[in-house]
Protein backbone atom coordinates (compact mmCIF):
# COMPACT_ATOMS: atom_id res chain seq x y z
CA UNK A 1 0.00 0.00 0.00
CA UNK A 2 0.87 3.83 -1.04
CA UNK A 3 1.76 5.83 2.02
CA UNK A 4 0.28 8.89 3.02
CA UNK A 5 2.85 11.63 3.27
CA UNK A 6 2.08 11.95 7.16
CA UNK A 7 3.96 8.85 7.46
CA UNK A 8 6.88 10.28 5.87
CA UNK A 9 6.51 12.81 9.30
CA UNK A 10 9.70 15.51 9.19
CA UNK A 11 11.10 13.93 5.68
CA UNK A 12 7.05 14.73 4.22
CA UNK A 13 8.70 18.15 2.48
CA UNK A 14 11.83 16.86 1.52
CA UNK A 15 9.66 14.00 -0.41
CA UNK A 16 7.62 16.66 -1.81
CA UNK A 17 10.44 18.98 -3.16
CA UNK A 18 12.44 15.78 -4.88
CA UNK A 19 9.08 14.97 -6.54
CA UNK A 20 8.66 18.19 -7.67
CA UNK A 21 12.50 18.22 -8.58
CA UNK A 22 12.26 15.12 -10.58
CA UNK A 23 8.82 16.16 -12.45
CA UNK A 24 10.03 19.02 -13.65
CA UNK A 25 13.39 18.19 -14.53
CA UNK A 26 13.12 18.08 -18.44
CA UNK A 27 15.31 14.63 -18.10
CA UNK A 28 17.84 12.91 -15.97
CA UNK A 29 20.48 14.90 -16.67
CA UNK A 30 18.66 18.14 -15.44
CA UNK A 31 17.96 16.35 -12.06
CA UNK A 32 21.68 15.48 -11.30
CA UNK A 33 22.77 19.09 -11.57
CA UNK A 34 20.65 19.85 -8.87
CA UNK A 35 22.99 19.85 -6.06
CA UNK A 36 20.62 19.56 -2.91
CA UNK A 37 19.29 16.37 -4.44
CA UNK A 38 22.55 14.66 -5.00
CA UNK A 39 20.95 12.71 -7.88
CA UNK A 40 23.23 9.65 -8.30
CA UNK A 41 23.33 5.51 -9.68
CA UNK A 42 23.57 2.95 -6.84
CA UNK A 43 25.40 0.22 -7.74
CA UNK A 44 25.94 -3.84 -6.40
CA UNK A 45 22.90 -5.07 -5.96
CA UNK A 46 20.76 -1.94 -7.08
CA UNK A 47 22.60 -1.26 -10.22
CA UNK A 48 20.40 0.32 -12.81
CA UNK A 49 18.97 2.56 -9.95
CA UNK A 50 19.50 5.96 -8.84
CA UNK A 51 18.50 7.50 -5.29
CA UNK A 52 17.98 11.38 -4.61
CA UNK A 53 18.22 12.35 -0.96
CA UNK A 54 15.76 13.12 1.13
CA UNK A 55 16.94 13.60 5.02
CA UNK A 56 19.95 12.02 6.92
CA UNK A 57 20.01 8.29 5.36
CA UNK A 58 16.95 8.31 3.53
CA UNK A 59 16.90 8.19 -0.06
CA UNK A 60 14.03 8.50 -2.73
CA UNK A 61 15.02 5.30 -5.12
CA UNK A 62 13.95 5.09 -8.57
CA UNK A 63 14.44 3.30 -11.95
CA UNK A 64 14.87 4.60 -15.53
CA UNK A 65 11.61 3.70 -17.03
CA UNK A 66 11.60 3.55 -20.81
CA UNK A 67 12.16 1.16 -23.01
CA UNK A 68 15.09 0.28 -24.24
CA UNK A 69 17.05 2.65 -21.63
CA UNK A 70 18.72 5.40 -23.78
CA UNK A 71 22.77 4.16 -23.77
CA UNK A 72 25.75 6.10 -24.98
CA UNK A 73 27.53 4.93 -27.63
CA UNK A 74 30.79 4.38 -25.32
CA UNK A 75 29.05 2.83 -22.42
CA UNK A 76 26.76 4.09 -19.37
CA UNK A 77 23.40 5.88 -19.75
CA UNK A 78 22.42 8.41 -21.50
CA UNK A 79 21.14 10.65 -19.02
CA UNK A 80 20.25 13.16 -21.28
CA UNK A 81 17.71 10.89 -22.92
CA UNK A 82 16.29 9.62 -19.91
CA UNK A 83 12.89 11.12 -19.49
CA UNK A 84 10.98 9.32 -17.67
CA UNK A 85 11.65 7.72 -14.20
CA UNK A 86 9.33 4.93 -11.51
CA UNK A 87 9.76 5.71 -7.82
CA UNK A 88 9.91 2.32 -6.27
CA UNK A 89 10.75 3.25 -2.44
CA UNK A 90 11.79 6.10 0.01
CA UNK A 91 13.67 4.66 2.31
CA UNK A 92 17.10 4.55 4.64
CA UNK A 93 19.32 1.66 3.13
CA UNK A 94 22.00 2.42 4.43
Amino acid sequence: PAKTFREYGTRAKKVIQRLREIESSANLSVLMKIHAANCHPLSGGRAGEFAVDVSGNWRMIFEIHQEPIPLKDEGGTDTDSVTSVKILEIKDYH
